[in-house]
């Protein structure tokens, strides 16, 4: 057996093929729980998607199998299988078997794609028990079989072929993702809703296990999505009619769809999409879009003089009850990461907004009712944000004056008092803490420094939480009170931030503190008042241009983008402590550059649940979440 110090050549261990995927799933499909579980099937289907997006095929058959496999067919152009050069193995089994394999490139073979990585379609196999590829091509049908990745038959003729398509059925592997299963109402609302992105396209999800089969097909797109949200969530809407609107081109190559209206609601609904991926980080294109909404409606507002002296017209006060569908088809989307959740194209925001901003002023001209409603509900809720915000100011000036001299002492607290505006950070560490003070802005951010790993609220009695100094200080710092006291009404901010390092440390510390909301401030949680910073754990530097990643999935879609054209140079930060204040600004601290994750938790109980198996006394029920979460013990960052 080696020692920990007998670190040498033979240490080097190098995973050759799709050895990498396998013992790194995260870094592809994000997790091995419920949301990589399903991955696997939206990377299949989007590979169909991606046919018909294209203008070669009009159907996609998604099936439910008893045996637990899923398959997906469609009638697109089949996927080549002649010999591939200078491989000499058949295309089919390249694209299966090799990351970074497809047609998406620079072949000409897609005008605009949702997958373009060519890594989909060969991590599913990497982490399928067994895999069939059988392909409608050349009036012949061609058949391949795989079974964790590598090939067990080679590429067989079985037959004569009607029409042209694909269709791979996988079985997920076990060793992997356990037990779980195909959720069949999570995959019924994802395919109705692709149906809506791509007028024309049928699409079908047929379950063997009780033969229903459901088709959805929406000619009307983006309207049609819109109208089903508002009919799905019970919405009443404040206006007659909808906006619509389509730009072909936008920008080199691109086309825009868009589908919006204001609602009674008071909350902003946004739903994004490129190339079909539905994008719930948003990203350039919906940045672009929100300043194009906010720039139409205050031109309509400023030509028809209709804001009241004194009165300021907010962003927000405009988007404040919308509900909206922005879907963008462009040739090289750059994505954040394997999974697709944000958009990186900087260059796409700008053609975004002037689009945005000439379509829908135009339309508010044209539209004089819709407009004046529009209007209408424009400035009530931005005398109800002034109302509401002058009132505020009464209440925190009292209790103010109460609270302000058992505040902690070593909070840096900002110098605004109109908590609507502000926000604090719980930075792990002093040394952390004080690179967060220097580089934050000091009217709207405070800054808590704790020392260490804080007590673990989960096992500890509530007793001891309230005699511990560094949970003691939170509290003080948040005045909102705690338990069944706490009201979100008195929170001293608008935002409570958590801020630790990138690392599995860091990782578990933003737990600890986690765990000390849940139990002690549930009602914050349900106030959507609790964030997670993202602070980068690597800094590449590509020529002139420097990048920031949160992660390794993150840093390795970075240097895919750039492919080696010019040599990196990569700085991985060993904590927050010996960032520059300027570098944790403009990264982490920025509200306009900086990504913050909300902390969503809906139902309690399961929270509490989880929260205790995760934390809790009981070593086994820990033994059993990591055992199912996380079968492969060197996925775990130790």
């Amino acid at each position: 057996m080696s020692r920990p110090d007998d670190y040498g050549a033979s240490a080097i261990t190098i995973l050759e093929g799709l050895e990498a995927v396998r013992e790194r799933p995260g870094m592809y499909i994000g997790d091995t729980g419920d949301g990589g579980f399903h991955r696997l099937i939206w990377e299949i289907f989007d590979n169909s998607v991606d046919e018909a997006m294209n203008g070669h095929a009009t159907r996609i058959e998604v099936g439910l199998h008893r045996d637990g496999s899923v398959s997906v067919a469609d009638d697109g152009r089949g996927i080549p299988v002649d010999p591939h050069e200078p491989s000499g193995k058949p295309a089919l089994e390249v694209i299966l078997t090799k990351l970074h394999a497809g047609g998406k490139f620079d072949s000409g073979a897609y005008r605009s794609a949702g997958g373009l990585h060519g890594v989909g379609a060969s991590v599913v196999n990497a982490l399928s028990a067994r895999l069939t590829a059988q392909v409608r091509r050349g009036r012949r049908t061609w058949e391949m079989a795989f079974r964790r990745g590598r090939r067990i038959s080679g590429l067989r003729d079985v037959g004569p072929a009607v029409g042209a398509g694909s269709t791979i059925r996988f079985l997920p592997d076990p060793e992997k993702f356990g037990d779980r299963k195909p959720d069949r109402k999570r995959i019924a609302r994802h395919l109705r809703d692709a149906s809506y992105l791509h007028p024309g396209l049928s699409i079908t999800l047929f379950d063997e296990a009780d033969g229903s089969r459901e088709t959805w097909r929406h000619d009307g797109g983006l309207s049609d999505y819109l109208a089903e949200v508002i009919r799905r969530e019970k919405l009443s809407m404040a206006h007659e009619g909808t906006y619509a609107q389509q730009v072909d081109p936008l920008g080199e190559g691109g086309r825009l769809e868009l589908a919006l209206g204001w609602t009674a609601s008071a909350k902003e609904r946004v739903r994004s999409y490129v190339n079909g991926i539905r994008t719930r980080t948003g990203g350039s294109h919906e940045a672009g879009f929100r300043e194009g909404l906010t720039k139409a409606v205050r031109g309509y507002l400023d030509t028809h003089a209709l804001t009241p002296r004194g009165l300021t017209v907010a962003a927000g006060d405009i988007r404040e009850g919308m509900v909206a569908i922005l879907s963008v088809f462009i040739p090289n989307p750059q994505f954040e990461g394997q999974t697709k959740g944000k958009l990186y194209n900087p260059e796409l925001r700008a053609p975004v907004d002037a689009a945005v901003r000439a379509g829908l002023e135009r339309w508010l001209h044209e539209s004089p009712t819709a407009a004046e409603r529009i209007a209408g509900r424009v400035l009530l809720a931005a005398r109800s944000r002034e109302a509401s915000r002058a009132a505020t100011l009464k209440v925190r000036k009292r209790a103010e004056a109460r609270r302000r001299t058992v505040l902690p002492g070593k909070l840096s607290d900002c110098a605004l008092r109109d908590s609507r505006q502000t926000e604090i950070f719980i930075v792990e560490g002093d040394s952390a803490g004080g690179s967060a003070k220097q580089g934050r802005d000091r009217t709207r951010q405070a800054v808590l420094p704790l020392r260490g790993k804080i007590l673990n609220a989960a096992q500890a009695p509530e007793a001891k939480v309230a005699k511990n100094a560094e949970l003691s200080s939170i509290a003080l710092a948040l005045g909102c009170g705690a338990g069944a006291g706490c009201d979100p009404s008195l929170l001293r901010y608008r935002r409570v931030v958590l801020l630790a390092d990138a690392d599995a440390d860091g990782h578990h510390i933003t737990t600890l503190l986690l765990a000390y909301f849940v139990k002690f401030f549930w009602k914050l949680l349900e106030d959507g008042r609790i964030f997670i910073a993202r602070p980068p754990l690597y800094r590449v530097e590509i020529g002139k241009m420097t990048h920031w990643a949160a992660d390794e999935a993150a840093r390795d879609a970075i240097l895919r983008r750039f492919d080696g054209r010019k040599p990196p140079v990569i700085t991985r930060f060993k904590g927050l402590g010996e960032m520059p204040p300027k570098v944790l600004w403009e990264t982490t601290l920025n509200p306009e550059t900086r990504s913050l994750l909300e902390v969503r938790i809906r139902d309690r109980r399961r929270a509490d649940a989880f929260i205790h198996r995760l934390m809790g006394r009981d070593p086994a029920a820990r033994r059993r979440l990591i055992r199912r979460g996380a079968p492969d013990p060197a996925a775990l960052d130790l």
